[in-house]
């Protein structure tokens, strides 16, 4: 027959747990495991103190045991459940998120790094927002190269921040080969628990271009639809914006360095329109030209997920775009200085030559 290890109180012991059986301020079952170390004490057995308080005899064996071990603090509360906590090395962590990739990938998912550290995904998943460290996303760049950087950024942004009286500073540009694009099976709309279809192959109807002014002051956007994007188109485009706009006002026009902009047929056009002063972004920045975010808008809110079953009809979508976008404009508000860009582009380079001469030894 196993016998159970035996109890042993001191006075002190004996007086503290009967205390706690007596008193009403106990809870329930401090008061019976209280009751349990008693008996115990007293010389019965596991089985005997079970029947006799009515639980289980393994839960009896359980608090003895604890008692032993721990004494009074031993049964006063719950072990914890479940496995300890695991601590996550956040420095590990960071190190290498940043320094190193997961061998034959490109970087590292919340599941592959939670594998790696012997942690939850949760874990690294949390310790990730925390840093604001996000390797799932890649973000494209190109710093210009133009050597007259300096004096188009100061020029386009001076004109932003502080543009001249008595003129409208207009940033122009094309989005060329927009695509009138047909799908080859009706799709579904949206209604509730399913987002709205569309199948993924589509049929080719043609394309336009469109030519596209926005107005700084008031973002009012002077557009037009044309087949080609020559200097033919782009001169045609330019007349366009002479008429639409009051003579009395100089205009200065943002525009790329495409080629067709510096056309010697264009060039003669504005050496006779003297009103219109042509301010040339950077080369490899056109983010600089804020008909770029109007392209943007216009993108996402009625091109990508269109359906166009001919160039006419896409035509007619983008102006009616343009009309309703003109019938309650919003500028843009351009916020940086020409320093705070200038500066980022000093950091840019000398991170990119560190990162060259790096490859080179």
């Amino acid at each position: 027959m196993r016998v159970a290890p035996t109890v042993t109180l001191t006075s002190e012991e004996r007086s503290e747990l009967s205390r706690i059986v007596a008193s009403r301020l106990s809870s329930v079952r401090l008061s019976l495991r209280a009751r349990m170390i008693l008996l115990a004490a007293e010389g019965l057995q596991n089985k005997e103190i079970a029947e006799r308080l009515g639980v289980d005899r393994l839960q009896v064996a359980r608090w003895r045991k604890r008692y032993l071990e721990h004494r009074l603090s031993g049964i006063e509360r719950d072990l914890p459940r479940g496995a300890p906590p695991v601590k996550v090395d956040v420095a590990r962590l960071v190190e290498l998120t940043t320094q190193s990739k997961p061998e034959a990938m490109t970087h590292w998912s919340t599941r592959r790094m939670a594998a790696e550290l012997g942690v939850s995904a949760a874990s690294v998943s949390r310790h990730w927002r925390k840093h604001g460290l996000k390797p799932h996303l890649l973000r494209g760049f190109k710093v210009s190269r133009d050597p007259h950087f300096v004096e188009k950024l100061e020029d386009i942004v001076g004109l932003y921040m502080s543009p001249p009286e008595h003129a409208l500073v207009l940033c122009v540009d094309e989005k060329s080969q927009v695509q009138a694009l047909d799908r080859t099976q009706p799709g579904l709309p949206l209604k509730k628990g399913r987002a709205e279809t569309m199948t993924h192959d589509y049929k080719r109807n043609g394309t336009t271009t469109l030519f596209a002014a926005l107005n700084v002051l008031d973002g009012q956007v002077i557009g037009q639809c044309q087949q080609r994007h020559t200097h033919v188109e782009w001169l045609k485009f330019l007349k366009k914006i002479d008429r639409q706009t009051p003579r009395d006002k100089a205009l200065h026009l943002i525009a790329d360095n495409y080629a067709t902009h510096k056309h010697p047929v264009v060039q003669a056009w504005l050496d006779k329109h003297p009103r219109i002063h042509m301010h040339f972004t950077p080369t490899s920045a056109s983010w600089l030209n804020m008909v770029e975010r109007f392209f943007r808008d216009i993108t996402t809110q009625r091109l990508r997920r269109g359906v166009f079953t001919s160039v006419p009809e896409l035509i007619q979508a983008i102006e009616g775009y343009i009309d309703h976008h003109n019938t309650h404009p919003k500028p843009f508000i351009w916020t940086k200085t020409a320093r705070d860009i200038l500066q980022k582009v000093i950091r840019a380079n000398s991170h990119l030559s560190s990162k060259q001469n790096a490859t080179l030894h």
